[in-house]
């Protein structure tokens, strides 16, 4: 019999796009129904109504964290999964994601095979894209694929490697699925395993940063992280993960 997965989606003020989210979460998951699954939505002190949309739309439980930090909700999320004896396997997928059926098929049977300890896919973007995250967003699908590297909106990874490597850092506030990455890659090699970033089908995720943030605001945050990357560890500093436009 397959092993069990899990499915976790932290979620903060995600009401605009949580329902079409869990329903494509779904459906991938039926896609996928020799590997029994849970779906947990991780409420990460939303203000909104995440919390009861995750419950009308399909989620099979719903966690809260207190504390508004991504490595901290995913990490909620996967001790609420792991309390299950059963579940091996951890996908974890961003609020605003839609997860193709295919990805979800090849990830778990790339667990399975015992061949591959973790990975991300592609990304691509659902809306128009400014020229310059469009740039960004290539030059990063060429680094993750040459370095193995996940995004935060799509990874997926064995059980026994996650609990290994401690999980994502909550020490950070930005970046925190790269070292992440990192990690289980050097985990998975001392015992023969890869880490693989899948082609096709990408995951989709919505552009909705490009339409909030200028590309000064862009070079500038990149800029910081990539010359300062003990600046992750400041949730000020990492304002483009957190700061959202007041609604109209």
């Amino acid at each position: 019999m397959p092993s069990r997965f899990a499915l976790i989606i932290p979620a903060y003020n995600e009401e605009a796009y949580l329902p079409a989210t869990l329903a494509a979460a779904r459906e991938a998951m039926a896609g996928v129904a020799d590997f029994p699954g849970d779906l947990i939505v991780v409420d990460n002190n939303s203000t909104d109504r995440t919390a009861a949309l995750a419950r009308e739309h399909g989620a099979d439980r719903v966690v809260f964290e207190p504390v508004n930090q991504i490595s901290r909700a995913r990490n909620t999320g996967a001790r609420a999964a792991l309390e299950n004896p059963d579940c091996a396997f951890l996908v974890f997928l961003d609020a605003d994601t839609h997860l193709p059926p295919e990805l979800l098929q090849q990830a778990l049977a790339a667990l399975q095979s015992g061949e591959t300890c973790a990975g991300g896919a592609v990304t691509v973007s659902a809306d128009p894209l400014p020229f310059y995250v469009d740039w960004l967003l290539a030059t990063w699908n060429w680094w993750a694929r040459t370095l193995g590297m996940a995004a935060g909106s799509f990874v997926y990874c064995r059980r026994d490697a996650f609990e290994a490597v401690g999980g994502f850092d909550e020490k950070v506030y930005a970046g925190e699925e790269v070292w992440l990455s990192h990690r289980l890659r050097r985990w998975g090699r001392r015992r023969g395993m890869a880490f693989r970033v899948l082609a096709e089908p990408p995951i989709v995720t919505s552009g909705r940063k490009g339409a909030w943030f200028s590309g000064w605001d862009f070079a500038r945050q990149l800029a910081l992280l990539f010359f300062c990357p003990w600046a992750t560890r400041s949730r000020r500093l990492c304002g483009m993960w957190y700061r959202r436009p007041e609604p109209s």
